[in-house]
C-alpha cells in the first residue's frame, strides 16, 4: 500500500476513542466543501435556466429571428413585404425548422369601463400552435386557417383583468384609418378565444393575436402582403447570430433579419447580467472553499508536527509528507463534493417539480426560478473544486519543507 495513503487515511478515519481534533478539523471542512458545492450548483443551474427560458419565451413568441421590410420605422404598424417569396413557406437554409408570416397593426380597445392602447398581431394558417399553447392559460388557440376571415383572438391575462374580459367576451378595437387623412375610425368588433401569458411585460401588455386578414384588411393590404416573417431555429443554443447573416444573405435586398435579443436590448441586457451574477458568486464561493482548505491543511500539519519530525527522522521525504496532506485533501473533498452534489440535485428537482420558489415576473420576465439540469454542470463543478484545491493546497504543504526533525521532536518531548 502507498505510504502516503496509509498515513493519511490513519490521521482522518482512526476512530478508536474520541474524536480527535484532526477528525473534527475533516469534518468542518467537509463541511464546508458541501455547502460551497450546493451554491455552486444551484447558482449555475438556477441562472442557466433562467437565461435560456427567458431567451425561450423572446424566441417561441415573436420568432427566433425575423424578416421585415429594410425601411421599417419605429411605429408599431407593420410596413408591407409582398408574397410570394422564395423562402416561404418552406427555407431552404436547414438551420430553420419553421417560418410563418406575421403583420402588425395599432389599435386602441375600447370597453364601457377602460380603454387603452394595443397591438393586434396578425397570424396566418403556418402559426405554430404547438410552440404558443405553453402560453396559453384558458381557452383555445383560434384557428386562422379556414376560408373566412376570424374574428375570435388571444388576449393576454393582464389585458383580461384590465377590461374585465373573459372567455367568449366580445370587446371593440379602434383603428385609424391612415389611408385616408379626415376618415373615421374603424371598428372591429372581437371575441375572446383564448387568455396567454408570457411574464414579460413588453408582450403581455400590448399584443392580442387574431387572423392575420384582419391586419391585412385594415391596411388595405391584399392576401399577397404581409408584414414580416417569423423563423424557428431547430438549436436556439446554436449560433444565432452566424444563422442571422445566412438569412441576410438569401433575403432580398430591401429586406432584413433581425434576432430576437436585437428586438429586445433591454431584456437582452438584463439576461447578460446573469453571466456576472454567476461569475461573482462562484468566485466568492471558490475563494471561500479555497482559504476553507489552505486553514484545514494548515492546521492539521500544526497539530502533526511532532509526527512530521519523526517520519523525517525514519527517512520519509519531503514530498512523501506533502502527499499525506494532499490525500487528506481528496478526504475532505470528495465526501463534501458527494453529499453537495446529493443535497443540491434534490433541492434544485423539489423546485423544477413544485416550484416552491416564486419570483415577481414584472423584474425577473419569469413567475418561479427555472432549473437547467445537466450533468455537464455537475461534471465542471465536481472537477473544477478537485484541481483548483489540490493545486492550491500545495502552498501549505510547503511548510513541511522547513519543520526541523530535531525541533519537532522536542517541541514533543
Amino acid at each position: 500500500m502507498n505510504f502516503s495513503w496509509f498515513f493519511a487515511q490513519k490521521i482522518a478515519w482512526n476512530s478508536k476513542g474520541s474524536p480527535s481534533l484532526s477528525q473534527k478539523i475533516v469534518r468542518i471542512g467537509q463541511i464546508a466543501v458541501a455547502l460551497g458545492t450546493i451554491v455552486a450548483l444551484i447558482t449555475l443551474s438556477t441562472g442557466i435556466g433562467a437565461k435560456k427560458e427567458i431567451k425561450e419565451k423572446l424566441a417561441d413568441f415573436n420568432g427566433h429571428i425575423t424578416i421585415q421590410p429594410y425601411n421599417t420605422n419605429l411605429s408599431y404598424n407593420s410596413d408591407s413585404i409582398a408574397l410570394p417569396q422564395k423562402y416561404y413557406p418552406h427555407f431552404s437554409l436547414t438551420e430553420i425548422q419553421h417560418i410563418q408570416a406575421t403583420a402588425t397593426k395599432s389599435g386602441i380597445i375600447r370597453t364601457e369601463k377602460s380603454f387603452d392602447g394595443v397591438l393586434l398581431k396578425g397570424m396566418d394558417k403556418n402559426f405554430d400552435k404547438n410552440r404558443f399553447q405553453k402560453f396559453i392559460l384558458k381557452g383555445q388557440i383560434p384557428d386562422f386557417s379556414q376560408n373566412e376571415i376570424s374574428s375570435r383572438v388571444l388576449i393576454s391575462q393582464k389585458l383580461a383583468n384590465n377590461f374585465y374580459l373573459d372567455i367568449d367576451s366580445t370587446f371593440n378595437m379602434v383603428f385609424l384609418n391612415e389611408k385616408q387623412l379626415h376618415a373615421q375610425p374603424i371598428y372591429r368588433k372581437f371575441t375572446v378565444n383564448g387568455i396567454y401569458t408570457t411574464d414579460i411585460s413588453e408582450f403581455d401588455d400590448l399584443y392580442v393575436i387574431g387572423d392575420i386578414r384582419q391586419v391585412q384588411k385594415l391596411n388595405g393590404w391584399g392576401e399577397d402582403f404581409v408584414g414580416g416573417f417569423e423563423l424557428f431555429v431547430k438549436n436556439i443554443n446554436g449560433d444565432l447570430e452566424q444563422i442571422k447573416a445566412h438569412i441576410n444573405k438569401e433575403i432580398s435586398y430591401n429586406q432584413i433579419a433581425a434576432a430576437a435579443t436585437d428586438q429586445f436590448p433591454a431584456i437582452n441586457e438584463w439576461i447578460s447580467i446573469f453571466d456576472t451574477n454567476i461569475f461573482i458568486i462562484l468566485f466568492i464561493m471558490m475563494i471561500v472553499v479555497v482559504i476553507n482548505m489552505i486553514m484545514v491543511i494548515l492546521i492539521l500539519i500544526l497539530e502533526r508536527t511532532s509526527a512530521i519530525g519523526i517520519l523525517k527522522t525514519l527517512g520519509a521525504n519531503n514530498r512523501q509528507i506533502m502527499r499525506i496532506f494532499v490525500h487528506q485533501a481528496l478526504f475532505i473533498m470528495i465526501p463534501g463534493l458527494v453529499a453537495g452534489n446529493l443535497m443540491a440535485l434534490g433541492l434544485l428537482l423539489i423546485q423544477n417539480y413544485f416550484g416552491v420558489i416564486q419570483l415577481p415576473p414584472e423584474n425577473y420576465f419569469i413567475s418561479k426560478a427555472p432549473v437547467y439540469l445537466s450533468w455537464e454542470i455537475f461534471l465542471l463543478v465536481n472537477l473544477g473544486a478537485i484541481i483548483i484545491t489540490a493545486l492550491v493546497l500545495y502552498l501549505p504543504s510547503l511548510l513541511i519543507r522547513k519543520i526541523s526533525p530535531n525541533k519537532a521532536i522536542k517541541i514533543s518531548g
